[in-house]
């Protein structure tokens, strides 16, 4: 009988950690949240000091009576979930649901090695109270936000809207992006450079950078020959040279989103995906002959403190492995930012002699990839700095004054393990730039010529999602276990959209930026925010109450509520006007929004049915497309033009020679069947760990395959971010029927048999709260979303057919074939 229960969240933590105690203790994982504000209404009691109404969660009952069961068999308990907030939460919440006369302790795992869960376990604690409190007033916040701006977009724009306190801002950000970008205006300059023969090789280039007592600035090319003309005619002899030897420490160990941030630049992984595989390697992976160990240390953390235990491994490694050259006198450590929470160390690896070449036949590709990185950032921590002589030469021309610099590594230090790359994939560290000549003041100099360069100047660059993290971050607004799901969320809601790597805001995402900032100015407010969250720690520290941080922040919110529901423009009703006149009667054309995108549409509807699709310039111009513009070949089969179509799928080539000829391609290709590119899955492929490509079955359901296919045929169902409701534990995937036809079930199929005959969408029923919606396609074209729930009022069973509104532009190019 076991003397000991220990509660984790994770079933690979729970194995992992079993491992290592005695065998008269039982250890149960909760898989994730057991309890949770009901799903289908707000659950909060605002005017009863806003007293949560927490519900088990569907699925749930059965780890409850497992944990009940245990316990009662148990003499102590240990909750020992994740030792964050979200980690307290579920801590409180199993206390709840167990035997209260039981002794309950708190126990935390900062990482997950035999010594460190035994001397865990041999000094509990108590719950914490403040932390619990500090994730439930978050959670209110986040519920009171959702739940009551959401109906006001669905009411006011279209279904299936919503709104959050944090990925609101993250918005915003990338709208106000944009809007500097179209307003910006490209301006001329020139540079000249004088390439300079001295005593010694080699020759070297040097820039204007003062004429007279004014900065050298060059507007036009006019200036430019004029200026070059005058340096033609000068002499030229050193002025000054300044010589210096310069040190860089290395970078401080990984934070969450440093983490996040590098893992995108290096390897292009998404922040979801980088924290999924940070979590692995923390709960614990199998090294083959030995036993399961968790390779690196808790992964959710803001603080860059490290245990001396762990700088002392990392010096005495660096020592043995490169040199007494590398190594430092005294360990190194880091100062964290002001406003840390420092409840973790930094991210690092359990054990330095670890090294990733001894484990990487135990993991995956992209596991290898997030622990070399960790494990080389961390090291370097602890190595000497790297070294760089720096010259900089000033070079009189008559009334001119010119520059060099030339930058020399005499030292490699930490370089020769970790360089940081930037957001072009290149790294950061200084390499070797111009090598200059041994020269002396006064040194007459031998010009070989006058280069004169026309420039441009660019507009700010777009956010990629490490740029926009590190922006979050630097405003303080949200907190490292948020930002890969803030990140997420704003591109499965469509109101961003990944381009090259870099964020573009959809036509929806600046229309509904647009209304909050104008009727929730304290919600999109980034001060106000970063202030929030600095409550939040507040709370968590015991220096404010959570009941008056929400009792102040919903005065201003309920006010601002009330106003928007009278004052919000109805976009539903009278679309978002443009300059742009029908093409038919000549009436305004106004833009629309469905579900899968935006259209024109004209405002004399129902009178006038005429649509049309559109994209915007680089200025946020609109351009008008075409109907059934094509990819500008002839057909392969009898040679008449293709154009775009729309099917149940989406969009397509089709022959315009339709039905004598019945040629379709998908849309991906274009010019000669020559694929877009290609969207790949974040895992790898589990037969020979390559990429999986997105591809669709001639049934219409979309999968991942194997990019070697027919070498490999490796395949993975399409998940579409939806978790079951039924068993809580499984996703929903995209299946065909044997005669044709796209369903949703389970990923747990076949012990859970939950099926769905519309595409659920990630998005919160604002009426009753439902977990998902369900999307279904309209008969002339778009799409509508309604809710799961019978009993609701936006449920409908029957296809919606909208006679009263404007015709999409699918629907137009149906009625003209």
């Amino acid at each position: 009988m076991a003397k000991a229960l220990v509660v984790v969240e994770s079933p690979a933590k729970a194995k992992t950690i079993s491992r290592y105690l005695d065998g008269n203790v039982s250890v149960i994982a909760t898989v994730g949240h057991i309890k949770d504000l009901p799903e289908r209404e707000l659950g909060v009691e605002i005017e009863n000091q806003f007293q949560p109404r927490y519900g088990v969660i569907p699925g749930k009952w059965k780890v409850i009576k497992q944990l009940r069961s245990a316990a009662e068999k148990a003499d102590s308990i240990y909750l020992a979930p994740d030792p964050d907030r979200e980690g307290e939460a579920i801590a409180w919440h199993v206390a709840e649901e167990v035997n209260k006369d039981k002794r309950i302790y708190r126990v935390l795992f900062h990482e997950i090695t035999r010594s460190a869960v035994r001397k865990a376990m041999e000094n509990p604690s108590a719950l914490d109270r403040n932390k619990f409190d500090a994730q439930q007033a978050r959670r209110i916040l986040d519920r009171l936000v959702g739940y009551q701006i959401s109906p006001i977009l669905w009411k006011k724009v279209r279904r299936g809207l919503s709104a959050g306190r944090v990925q609101s801002i993250a918005v915003r950000l990338v709208c106000e992006r944009e809007e500097e970008i179209r307003r910006f205006q490209s301006q001329e300059y020139w540079t000249l450079d004088a390439v300079l023969q001295g005593g010694h090789p080699p020759s070297f280039r040097a820039r204007l950078v003062r004429v007279g007592e004014r900065k050298a600035e060059i507007p036009d090319s006019a200036e430019a020959s004029r200026l070059k003309a005058l340096l033609e005619g000068a002499s030229f002899h050193v002025l000054k040279v300044e010589k210096k030897r310069r040190k860089k420490d290395p970078p401080p160990p990984f934070i969450t989103s440093t983490l996040q941030q590098e893992a995108s630049r290096r390897y292009r992984l998404s922040p979801k995906r980088t924290m999924q595989i940070a979590q692995k390697l923390y709960e614990g992976v199998s090294l083959g002959e030995e036993e399961a160990q968790g390779l690196i240390t808790y992964m959710r953390t803001d603080s860059t403190r490290m245990s001396q235990e762990a700088v002392e491994q990392a010096g005495r490694f660096v020592r043995e492995r490169y040199g007494a050259e590398y190594a430092l006198g005294a360990p190194r450590f880091y100062a964290s930012r002001k406003g840390v929470q420092d409840a973790h160390e930094a991210i690092r690896p359990t054990d330095v002699l670890r090294e990733p070449s001894r484990v990487r036949a135990y993991l995956s590709r992209d596991e290898y990839r997030i622990y070399e990185l960790i494990w080389k950032r961390f090291v370097a921590t602890q190595m000497a700095p790297a070294e760089f002589d720096q010259t900089t030469v000033e070079i009189r021309a008559g009334d001119c004054l010119l520059r060099a610099s030339g930058s020399v590594r005499v030292a490699d230090g930490y370089l020769r393990l970790y360089e940081e790359t930037a957001e072009n994939g290149e790294t950061t560290e200084e390499a070797d730039t111009e090598r200059l000549p041994e020269l002396a003041e006064g040194e007459d100099l031998k010009c070989l010529e006058i280069l004169a360069e026309q420039h441009f100047t660019q507009p700010p660059p777009r956010y990629t999602e490490s740029s926009l993290i590190k922006e979050l971050e630097e405003k303080g607004v949200g907190r490292p276990s948020t930002y890969a799901a803030i990140l997420s969320n704003i591109r499965d809601r469509h109101y961003v959209e990944l381009q090259d790597r870099r964020l573009h805001p959809t036509e929806l995402g600046e229309l509904v930026n647009r209304l909050l900032v104008d009727h929730f100015p304290d919600i999109l407010n980034v001060e106000f925010t970063a202030n929030m969250e600095n409550s939040l720690d507040a709370i968590e520290s015991g220096e404010k109450d959570w009941v008056g941080v929400l009792r102040q922040f919903y005065e201003a919110f309920s006010a601002s509520l009330e106003k928007a529901k009278s004052r919000m423009a109805d976009i539903k009703r009278q679309g978002t006007p443009t300059e742009i006149s029908c093409d038919r009667c000549g009436k305004p054309m106004v833009i629309r929004y469905s579900a899968s995108q935006a259209y024109l549409a004209c405002s004399g509807y129902p009178k006038c049915r005429n649509a049309k699709s559109f994209e915007r310039d680089e200025n946020g111009s609109i351009r008008v497309l075409s109907d059934g513009e094509g990819p500008g070949e002839p057909c392969p089969s009898c040679g008449k033009p293709l154009e775009r179509k729309y099917g149940r799928f989406g969009p397509f080539w089709a022959c315009t020679g339709f039905p004598k000829c019945r040629f379709t391609r998908p849309f991906e290709q274009g010019m000669n069947g020559t694929p877009d590119p290609t969207e790949f899955a974040e895992d790898p492929c589990p037969l020979c760990g390559g990429k999986l490509v997105l591809k669709r079955s001639r049934l219409g359901n979309r999968f991942w395959a194997c990019e070697s296919y027919p070498k490999c045929k490796g395949a993975r169902p399409y998940r579409v971010g939806v978790r079951c409701d039924r068993c809580g534990s499984g996703e929903f995937v995209e299946r065909a029927g044997r005669r044709g036809g796209v369903f949703y079930c389970c990923s747990g199929y076949p012990s859970c048999r939950n099926t769905l005959r519309f595409r659920p969408v990630a998005q919160p029923c604002g009426a009753c709260g439902a977990p998902y919606m369900l999307e279904k396609a309209l008969p002339g074209g778009g799409s509508s979303l309604f809710c799961p729930n019978k009993k609701c009022p936006s449920h409908t069973d029957k296809p919606t057919v909208r006679k009263k509104t404007e015709a999409s532009p699918k629907r137009c190019q149906a009625e003209k074939s």
